[in-house]
């Protein structure tokens, strides 16, 4: 109330106004956007599962493999003759052309920075299947013949989320779930449903000599799951102020992992 007042008294500064009531707008929205990737969405993933069993809130189980161990690197996929990783893919038609280009702007960070490259599919044997299930998530890794990537047109065709699906499918779980995590954040137990639990859990993982990343795209927001309303689940430490769970683009350590893992060659990340 005392805003518009002053705006409507002091006229000549109605520029200034309009603008201070756009950027309280635009940090509004800013907020709501973080509250729906960090905690909206992890719950939404879980809840809306179709039929299959989801062991980090969005990475689907195998039913014919084992996802927790990757033997003899058959769960990535594989390079060609050029030194690239073709990850052949189909797109539903339930899309709308919007939706698609979301869906290729989100891969062209991969194709730019990584040897990854995601190809429409022609007859390729092993592929991911984009599809507009109930919920965002996707398989870990490469598991032979067609596998889903679940991009629910209402919540998660959003170029951060489709990044951190597809880094599911490359083979990457949730950073907070690495095998050193206890000295980087803290676990809530109290404020996580025990049903919930699992997507908390330590992995076995192959970190690849690289640090901590609390800005991975990979990474859960602070209140992600959370059983009361601003209660954190995870808490960085030792400065509990770093943000985590962004979901804008692949960081520079994300993009370093995936050149790692699949031994890119000349490739530029930075």
């Amino acid at each position: 109330m005392h805003f518009f007042f002053f705006c409507t008294v002091l006229r000549k500064h109605l520029k200034f106004c309009l603008h201070s009531l756009f950027t309280t707008v635009l940090g509004l929205i800013m907020q709501l956007k973080n509250y729906i990737f960090q905690t909206l969405l992890p719950l939404q993933s879980e809840s809306q599962r179709s039929a299959e069993h989801l062991i980090e809130g969005d990475v689907v189980f195998p039913k014919t493999k084992n996802a927790l161990y990757c033997l003899n690197n058959n769960c990535f996929w594989k390079r060609n003759s050029s030194n690239l990783v073709e990850v052949p893919y189909i797109v539903s038609s339930e899309y709308s052309s919007t939706d698609i280009s979301v869906i290729q702007n989100a891969m062209s960070t991969f194709h730019n920075k990584t040897c990854i490259r995601f190809i429409p599919r022609s007859n390729q044997t092993d592929y991911i299947s984009i599809e507009n299930k109930d919920g965002c998530y996707s398989y870990l890794g490469r598991i032979g013949g067609k596998q889903l990537v679940s991009l629910k047109r209402t919540g998660c065709v959003y170029h951060g989320i489709i990044q951190h699906e597809l880094n599911h499918a490359l083979g990457f779980y949730h950073e907070h779930t690495r095998s050193d995590r206890d000295q980087y954040v803290k676990i809530n137990w109290e404020y996580i449903p025990t049903e919930k639990a699992s997507n908390f859990q330590i992995r076995n993982t192959n970190n690849q000599n690289t640090t901590y990343d609390y800005g991975s795209i990979m990474h859960y927001g602070k209140t992600a799951f959370t059983t009361q309303a601003g209660k954190e689940t995870i808490t960085p430490i030792p400065d509990a102020t770093v943000a985590i769970g962004q979901r804008q683009d692949l960081s520079k350590l994300d993009i370093l992992r995936i050149n790692k893992l699949y031994g890119c060659t000349n490739i530029i990340t930075f």
